[in-house]
């Protein structure tokens, strides 16, 4: 019975620690292409994965350079925040669908658009690590919004995200200051 107990504990526990090391992935991959940080992102794709924007399908060792070209052409910050996230596991392969809501300030530095849609991610295990090999994304809707605020007085002295390894998210230790780049 103890044998028995103990497989099944190691079976729960391999299988959280995958669903959080694929949800880690994921998370990462949003958080890498919101700092255009070209080595992340690649660091969570597979070099023979695929990615599907739309009509555009990149192959993955170009992603990350031709996501970065798209977000600088059109915005001066991006905001992908995973929310949802359904996972199926079948053994090396894992199957997730993962919403997303995208923050989108477009370089007028007046609108915001707030699009709303989700990652169809499968990610492969290779030598124990878990990355995306394709990834298809829907859009489902959209809104507008006035992006002025954050220029306005509520928001004065607030950090501004930097694209890049600048970024205060980069520096060891956090520490409370005055210093870095203000709205």
């Amino acid at each position: 019975m103890v044998e028995v107990n103990l497989e099944r504990l190691a079976r729960d526990v391999q299988y959280l620690r995958d669903r959080q090391d694929i949800l880690d992935c994921i998370q990462r991959e949003s958080r890498a292409r919101d700092r255009q940080d070209v080595d992340q992102i690649a660091s969570c794709w597979w070099d023979d994965g695929a990615d599907e924007h739309g009509p555009i399908i990149t192959k993955a060792p170009d992603y990350p350079t031709q996501a970065n070209l798209g977000h600088s052409a059109n915005f001066n910050m991006t905001s992908h925040n995973i929310t949802n996230h359904l996972c199926e596991i079948d053994g090396d392969t894992a199957y997730c669908e993962s919403y997303v809501i995208g923050g989108l300030y477009w370089l007028d530095g007046k609108t915001t658009t707030i699009a709303f849609g989700r990652y169809l991610d499968q990610l492969e295990r290779r030598n124990g690590e878990w990355r995306i090999h394709t990834r298809r994304c829907t859009i489902e809707m959209s809104a507008n919004t006035d992006g002025t605020w954050v220029q306005s007085k509520n928001v004065k002295g607030f950090l501004k995200a930097i694209w890049g390894r600048k970024d205060p998210s980069y520096e060891r230790p956090f520490v409370a200051s005055r210093e870095g780049l203000r709205w």
